[in-house]
């Protein structure tokens, strides 16, 4: 990450924000990371440990190295973690979880753009503009890498966080039916959005 483009409020987050950063990545996944930390913890065991765990990793697309924090009087408050997808389709492999795979699907669909995985804000910060910052950061850490378009996937439930992308010039690019397994949550879709800067 440009490091000139990441300016106060907003800071990149070191390997000390892994709790944290494994908290922001619940909050946008609507409990679908605490529902696979759970899978792969097995039983008794810690699904915070795990999530932590992927968040540390020097790889990978949850990396903390693509994370990027906003700070309020020396607290993170907020949160992105985005990167550049690859211009190649990604196989999809028959071990992969089945509830990733239409969120796999749709990735592979926004090929050559800035991924947008992870905006999230906390509860209490929600309602002052907070998000858009984060997508307004996300678009300049996009140019700075030579990519024409951003990329996001939402749940179709998920009708506040869609109208604030929409707003912001996001567009439906396509839809995949998601597989819930055991994972509770209302939607029936996930949503491909992408944007041309």
């Amino acid at each position: 990450m440009t490091t000139s483009i990441i300016q106060p409020p907003f800071r990149r987050a070191t390997i000390n924000d892994v709790g944290t950063l494994a908290q922001f990545v619940e909050f946008a996944s609507e409990g679908l990371a605490v529902y696979l930390w759970t899978k792969i913890a097995g039983g008794g065991a810690d699904p915070w440990h795990i999530g932590r765990e992927r968040v540390a990793s020097e790889t990978g697309g949850l990396s903390y190295r693509n994370a990027v924090m906003a700070e309020l009087d020396g607290q993170p408050v907020s949160g992105l973690i985005s990167y550049p997808l690859g211009d190649k389709t990604e196989h999809i492999s028959d071990c992969f979880p089945a509830v990733l795979v239409p969120l796999h699907e749709l990735m592979n669909l926004a090929l050559d753009t800035w991924y947008i995985h992870v905006v999230a804000v906390s509860p209490e910060y929600r309602g002052k503009g907070r998000g858009l910052a984060l997508l307004a950061l996300a678009e300049r850490l996009a140019g700075s890498a030579g990519k024409a378009s951003v990329s996001l996937i939402v749940s179709d439930t998920n009708t506040g966080a869609r109208r604030l992308y929409e707003c912001w010039g996001y567009r439906e690019i396509a839809q995949r039916k998601m597989i819930k397994e055991q994972w509770q949550h209302p939607g029936v879709n996930w949503v491909l959005l992408g944007k041309h800067l």
